[in-house]
């Protein structure tokens, strides 16, 4: 049994679907509220909140494989309740910034849940992904509404990610051997600005999307709202204020993980078009 949590997130929706085309075997999905989940016929929907560990009993019973996403709950609570359930592999999605920001606070915070993962007791494969394809939501509101996207570090490239892929790789490291003990730093097949993230909004839309450079100082005052100061320091200097090569690296392990091409930010826009109409 291989039990998905975030099953309805960016990463959990498309590993759920991904599985079950594959036929995995016995799959859940943990998921708030089971009646709005809507998964695939075969797929049994568990209610549980990674926030609530005690929640998460019914759904590990029986599981031998669990894809967690780190710092949604007590992540300490959460393996060990899985390792008391008996599961014997866990998949965790950490992120790229432990190798390549270590000092900044979040990038400390994942890695002391890889750590917690590797004294566990179970088998583990670490996920570091780059940025998401799917951050591009942050400005799907202002989008719809005909605004104007105001972004700093208008020029600097990321090795952006579609979050399918990450659930790509999740699949094959839960499902064929050859992935346990093993960490992947995940990136997309090509550098994307955000001016040309916009861009390719735009062309997709059909219409111009107005794009604006902002001061690093304007953009923090907008992210701390609901970030925090230390949180919107880090996203700033990780998307453009403190870059180094290593976070600027395209790399090769999704396609050779997978087997085909890692997808474009522009077949994730095209993908969900529908967000910025």
């Amino acid at each position: 049994m291989i039990l998905v949590t975030g099953a309805t997130g960016n990463i959990g929706r498309a590993l759920v679907k991904e599985l079950q085309a594959f036929g995995a075997g016995p799959l859940r999905g943990l998921t708030r509220d089971t009646m709005r989940a809507a998964f695939p016929d075969g797929v049994e929907a568990v209610e549980g909140d990674l926030a609530r560990t005690a929640s998460l009993k019914p759904a590990l019973e029986g599981v031998r494989s669990l894809f967690l996403v780190s710092r949604m709950g007590s992540d300490a609570d959460i393996l060990d309740a899985a390792a008391q359930a008996g599961v014997e592999h866990v998949v965790l999605v950490s992120s790229i910034t432990v190798e390549t920001h270590p000092h900044l606070g979040p990038a400390d915070e994942n890695l002391a849940v890889e750590r917690l993962l590797k004294d566990s007791g179970m088998a583990w494969t670490i996920l570091r992904p780059t940025q998401f394809a799917s951050n591009a939501l942050w400005w799907a509101e202002v989008i719809r509404e005909h605004g104007t996207v105001r972004v700093p570090y208008a020029e600097v490239g990321l090795p952006t990610i579609h979050p399918a892929d990450i659930a790509s790789v999740a699949r094959v490291a839960l499902t064929e051997p050859g992935h346990r003990g093993r960490t992947y730093a995940l990136t997309g097949p090509e550098r994307i600005t955000a001016r040309q993230q916009v861009g390719a909004i735009a062309a997709v839309l059909g219409r111009e999307v107005p794009f604006a450079e902002i001061s690093r100082q304007e953009a923090h005052r907008q992210m701390a709202t609901f970030l925090g100061d230390e949180a919107a320091d880090a996203v700033l200097d990780v998307t453009g204020g403190d870059v180094n090569d290593e976070l600027l690296t395209v790399r090769d392990t999704v396609p050779r993980i997978i087997g085909s091409p890692a997808r474009t930010f522009h077949q994730w826009v095209s993908e969900n078009a529908a967000a910025f109409a």
